[in-house]
């Protein structure tokens, strides 16, 4: 089933766009691939990126939009990201990086379209375990920009993932959560009150 990527904000897109067609902010780019590119750069498949602030005890998600993350392609390769936010102003872009997540994004983008279900893609950055996960979100009529993980909705980690925690391998989120639960419950000391 193909996926339903949700379509990013235009001034999000035209804030990558602008600083793809910007030499200084390509050689300033934190990306070496992205400066030596031979062929010319394309943002491709805007992905929202939404934060999971907290898990509480009963396994009820807090999540908040980030921001739009766009793959940059050099042909058919994905040789860099680029990172948009939400400021007073409205969208702009905040700036382009490479490294494990965007190869393991493309990776698990294209488990997600092997599936027979069809998902709406986002990421959902859990920053207290330091994880990031591709969320294939089950309702399609959803913008991208709201929502929190249903139960039945998958969520697949990508590399590097968290010690324990396998990466490229979808979880449900009702099986995932108290997993996570517990890796985010504050450890109580010995002695210390209940």
């Amino acid at each position: 089933m193909p996926l339903h990527v949700p379509p990013a904000p235009a001034p999000a897109l035209r804030s990558v766009l602008t600083a793809l067609g910007s030499p200084t902010a390509v050689r300033e780019a934190g990306s070496a691939a992205l400066r030596s590119a031979q062929e010319p750069a394309v943002p491709d498949l805007p992905l929202p990126v939404h934060v999971l602030d907290r898990i509480t005890p009963e396994g009820i998600t807090a999540t908040r939009l980030a921001g739009w993350r766009f793959l940059i392609r050099c042909g058919d390769q994905a040789v860099a990201a680029a990172e948009t936010m939400l400021t007073p102003d409205g969208w702009t872009f905040s700036h382009f990086f490479e490294g494990p997540y965007v190869t393991s994004t493309e990776r698990a983008l294209r488990q997600a379209e092997a599936m027979s279900q069809p998902y709406q893609p986002r990421l959902l950055s859990m920053p207290s375990l330091y994880m990031l996960t591709l969320w294939l979100h089950g309702d399609l009529s959803d913008d991208g920009s709201t929502g929190h993980p249903a139960a039945t909705d998958l969520l697949v980690p990508l590399a590097p993932a968290p010690p324990g925690i396998a990466a490229h391998l979808p979880h449900r989120v009702a099986d995932l959560l108290p997993v996570l639960t517990h890796r985010v419950a504050p450890i109580r000391l010995m002695g210390s009150p209940a």
